[in-house]
């Protein structure tokens, strides 16, 4: 009896082995890809305005002058420019730059005024009026994937080239002449400063530092 009893066990539990359910094999991890059309982020390290700045694109979209005016706009007028403006006029302070305006809360309340005009006018002109005027495209397409020195040499080059509003490549004519016009209008407050030599080194410490921007916005 007791060996038919084990007999009995033993092939229940031979036939439960041979008929158990298999497991569900583990999930595959599959590549995200990225999501080239989705807006990049509007705050470069969550502070600095970025509303110039794009994502690849799979097809190219132009934008209209309105759209462009806009994004000047909105570059310009941000509030962290505010406080931008105060920390660069407090080192101005410091440094006795533009030595007319004099020391004290006048003479900051100067400096300020004048650094947020330089930013506020370099915006405008490069980012709005001149691609409007000249039909190019102000936003900054990021490269996303590749190596650091390819997508540091690709944020460079922004400032030397852009896309026209048929989406060929063309010289970036909007940086430098906007720069330029923002530095013509910046010599008629910043009154120590009016000089040929002086506007040179302002046009090139400008475009320099949008190139050295790009590079914040890449990564």
């Amino acid at each position: 009896m007791r060996g038919s009893i084990l007999i009995l066990l033993l092939s229940v539990c031979a036939h439960g082995q041979g008929t158990a359910p298999a497991l569900p094999d583990a999930p595959v991890a599959k590549p995200v890809p990225i999501d080239i059309d989705t807006p990049a982020d509007k705050r470069v390290l969550g502070v600095l305005p970025n509303y110039r700045t794009s994502n690849p694109v799979s097809v190219y979209q132009p934008i209209t002058a309105k759209q462009k005016l806009i994004i000047g706009a909105k570059d310009s007028f941000d509030y962290p420019l505010l406080f931008l403006g105060g920390a660069l006029a407090g080192l101005d302070q410091l440094n006795g730059s533009d030595p007319s305006y004099g020391q004290g809360m006048r003479g900051f309340a100067q400096r300020y005024a004048a650094d947020y005009g330089d930013q506020m006018f370099g915006n405008l002109m490069t980012e709005g009026f001149m691609p409007a005027l000249l039909h190019q495209d102000p936003r900054y397409f990021r490269m996303s994937t590749g190596s650091i020195g390819k997508r540091t040499l690709h944020a460079l080059s922004n400032t030397f080239v852009t896309h026209d509003d048929s989406g060929k490549l063309d010289f970036n004519y909007s940086e430098w002449l906007g720069n330029s016009v923002a530095v013509a209008i910046s010599q008629s407050y910043h009154f120590d400063d009016r000089n040929a030599r002086s506007a040179s080194e302002k046009l090139v410490e400008q475009c320099g530092l949008d190139a050295l921007t790009a590079v914040l916005k890449e990564f």
